[in-house]
């Protein structure tokens, strides 16, 4: 009987880790993971805990709300449109200019009022949210001074509330 050692499934399996042995002494799998990542775009091992933007939020909220002067014609290319339309810039450059600037003011004040409406907007949201903690405040004093009877309404609440489901 032959040597089960010496068949020519073993001898190709002995070939083939000794194959996997050589490449893994020439650092051929690191290779290969190397040459995974792209070189452009290497792995950045910092990390800032500084924020670039504002630390005011509500600063930075109506800076973000109001209009960018320099951008007024890109923001709004249907007024140029409009005023194409209806013949205006045929007119002579001087009454474009002061059609123009009649117009960015225009632009600008409508950019103010949309910042002061939000504002206003901001400022009531800030008030209800002070009422609702003056309401839960005096309603968590209301239970304190009157124990038994804040526990004789939430057991009345919740004989209701058992009742009808």
């Amino acid at each position: 009987m032959a040597n089960p050692n010496e068949s020519p499934a073993v001898q190709s399996m002995r070939k083939e880790q000794a194959e996997q042995r050589k490449q893994t002494r020439d650092g051929q799998l690191d290779k290969d993971i190397e040459n995974t990542f792209p070189a452009s775009d290497p792995v950045s091992a910092t990390h800032t805990s500084i924020s670039a933007g504002r630390s005011d939020v509500e600063a930075a909220e109506r800076v973000k709300r109001e209009p960018d002067p320099t951008k007024l014609d890109e923001e709004f290319p249907l007024v140029d449109q409009a005023l194409r339309s209806t013949g205006e810039t045929d007119r002579s450059s001087e009454g474009l200019d002061a059609n123009h600037e009649k117009m960015r003011a225009l632009q600008k004040e409508a950019g103010r009022m949309t910042v002061t409406a939000s504002e206003l907007a901001s400022g009531t949201a800030r008030l209800a949210k002070a009422e609702a903690r003056t309401f839960v405040h005096d309603f968590e004093d209301r239970i304190r001074r009157q124990p038994l009877t804040a526990a004789a309404i939430v057991a009345g609440i919740a004989f209701v509330f058992g009742a009808t489901r």
